[in-house]
């Protein structure tokens, strides 16, 4: 009984961290959305989630060497869009553009960095909301 008893300590220590962890991020992420100047492109820090994802030109995002400058690359933050009633589906839309990767200031390149990383994070939990909420459909079939 008391392993069952750990188990449950342990699993609600981790639930609550990954809560704190969440709220935490937002915070940061929502500071960087005017930092960054974002916000003059996307009105609503909310409607960021809209996008379907937010990738990065001009440096790395791999964990292996994240925020490693990509040379003769551009430094851009780039958020794809979809719109199922147009006829081209996916838009690219630049949310932000810095200059040549190897001459923006370490400082920035970082926090562009740390903003597509946080945004990932914040749109993996919706994600997994979103399909929690859809396999709740599948519990009253017999």
């Amino acid at each position: 009984m008391s392993s069952a008893l750990d188990r449950l300590k342990s699993l609600t220590n981790k639930i609550s961290s990954y809560e704190r962890a969440r709220k935490d991020n937002l915070a940061i992420l929502q500071t960087l959305y005017t930092e960054l100047g974002i916000h003059q492109k996307v009105d609503d820090f909310s409607e960021l989630f809209n996008f379907k994802a937010i990738n990065l030109s001009g440096a790395s995002l791999q964990s292996e060497n994240l925020g490693e400058v990509k040379k003769g690359k551009y430094l851009q933050i780039l958020a794809i869009g979809y719109d199922k009633d147009a006829v081209v589906k996916s838009k690219n839309v630049s949310l932000g553009y810095f200059g040549k990767a190897e001459s923006v200031d370490t400082l920035l390149k970082d926090k562009v960095v740390e903003f597509i990383i946080r945004f990932r994070f914040e749109k993996s939990f919706m994600t997994l909301e979103h399909y929690y909420v859809m396999l709740e459909s599948f519990q009253n079939v017999e």
